[in-house]
């Protein structure tokens, strides 16, 4: 399986395509990479590194600050720490830069080496080539040996986090604390076993239950936090008559809901709620990617503010965000990007926002003060997620985006990001994704029999003109 090199980092399977000699060359390149934007700066540069809990991550670890210290750097070691805590970390240490060791939802064989910027986010694509273009050169620069950077250990920023999760502007303690909440955690034994209970609990959420939070690393089920990989939580949570779940993936950039009936609030309404109650504290644009639901352009619409949409991937959605001026904006798989805190997907603030916009709610609510009843209050859409296995080369893929476009003229053609065709009521993107061999297929219709109408259509056209143009 070969190499998966993008913005959202170099991913590949542990003694296959992650390889010793690809962490310790990406490791180089990007320290020198860094040393080349420092020109005029002295000293070393400052690198902060973090990962999650999986198996294969202490050591990978070991390998990347120690070619990171021989290349002259001072490695900031966090240790296990999530996603997010590893952005935050590098502006509070005023790093030039940051990796952190995570395959995020791939299975456990899978793990990446994400790569920060000096704000703490994702390459972009004209960072992302630089970089390439250093690795391809093999001119690294290495440090004398008297010259050979440290590796210092810190383990402070979980309580940072924290602390600036409970310092936004529109969080209120005291409200969340009224409503005397049950919640079950989820960290699916991740980067956010610790993390996610402790924030929880300094929310005032009043009783706070755990599954898989021992930080293991060994994920007792697929960790990717969709209905089909939860039957166990659910279990657990109705078990324990708490009012709802709370469930990140392994390095805790995604949020997910479980409502107290057993059923999923939405990852795609994560970013809904959030930004549906953020506008009511700070009016402005909010941003999705062109996979997301049409239902935060509806709730954009409600405040009288602009949605925009950008390519997939966050470095992508960072930077519309940015030149938009937007106040919130995200993913519609659970990923938040709060601006007031940081520039990246970010649980944490995830769960502040929606914990806070729910005791809201049910501080006000005269009727069911249950969250799938607060999940009524919001836009009713069906979307429904496919994977299409694809080895052909880009002109083939772009030749049979061109020729379903074609082939469906009732429908409005984008196509930059992959293909999404905008029907009246609906809309279907089809896309290769940035981090499996395998093109992937959102749908989203008003009803399930709609959604499964269209995903049944697409994704049979697609394979048939991926084997005509492989043929």
């Amino acid at each position: 399986m070969s190499l998966m090199v993008s913005v959202s980092g170099v991913r590949g399977i542990v003694g296959e395509s992650l390889t010793p000699r690809v962490l310790s060359s990406f490791s180089q390149a990007f320290a020198t990479w860094i040393r080349g934007r420092m020109q005029g700066v002295e000293g070393a540069p400052v690198m902060v590194v973090g990962r999650d809990t999986r198996p294969t991550g202490a050591v990978i670890s070991q390998l990347v600050c120690s070619t990171l210290a021989l290349c002259g750097c001072r490695v900031v070691d966090l240790g296990i720490a999530t996603t997010p805590t590893v952005e935050l970390a590098v502006t509070g240490e005023e790093a030039q830069g940051g990796i952190i060791i995570t395959a995020s939802h791939n299975p456990l064989e899978w793990n990446a080496l994400k790569l920060l910027n000096q704000q703490g986010e994702f390459l972009d694509e004209v960072e992302l080539e630089e970089l390439l273009c250093v690795l391809r050169e093999e001119k690294y620069a290495l440090a004398r040996w008297d010259g050979v950077g440290t590796i210092t250990g810190n383990s402070s920023y979980d309580a940072e986090h924290i602390r600036q999760v409970l310092g936004l502007s529109c969080v209120d303690r005291s409200v969340i604390e009224r409503q005397g909440f049950r919640v079950l955690v989820d960290a699916v034994e991740g980067a956010g076993s610790f993390i996610v209970p402790e924030l929880c609990r300094a929310l005032g959420i009043d009783a706070v239950e755990t599954v898989a939070c021992g930080g293991t690393g060994i994920f007792p089920r697929n960790p990717e936090p969709v209905a089909e990989n939860l039957m166990a939580t659910i279990e657990a949570m109705q078990e324990r008559s708490c009012d709802f779940a709370i469930v990140v993936d392994p390095d805790v950039d995604r949020l997910a809901l479980i409502c107290e009936d057993g059923s999923l609030f939405g990852e795609e309404y994560t970013l809904v709620v959030c930004a549906d109650f953020y506008l009511q504290h700070r009016p402005g644009t909010v941003v999705n990617n062109l996979s997301s639901s049409r239902a935060l352009h509806d709730i954009a619409m409600r405040h009288g503010q602009q949605c925009l949409s950008a390519k997939v991937g966050e470095a992508n959605v960072t930077a519309l965000m940015k030149s938009a001026n937007a106040v919130i904006g995200g993913e519609g798989n659970g990923g938040v990007i709060l601006p007031e805190l940081h520039y990246g997907r970010d649980a944490l603030a995830g769960i502040g926002l929606f914990v806070q916009a729910f005791a809201a709610w049910r501080e006000r609510s005269a009727g069911e003060k249950c969250l799938s009843a607060f999940r009524s209050e919001y836009p009713r859409y069906v979307m429904i997620k496919r994977k299409v296995r694809f080895d052909a080369g880009r002109e083939n893929l772009d030749l049979v985006f061109h020729e379903i476009a074609d082939a469906h003229p009732d429908a409005h053609a984008n196509m930059q990001d992959g293909l999404k065709l905008d029907f009246e009521d609906s809309w279907v993107h089809m896309r290769s994704s940035n981090t499996e061999p395998i093109l992937r297929i959102y749908i989203e219709a008003p009803t399930a029999e709609e959604a499964e109408r269209l995903a049944g259509l697409f994704c049979a056209e697609l394979e048939e003109r991926i084997e005509e143009a492989e043929g």
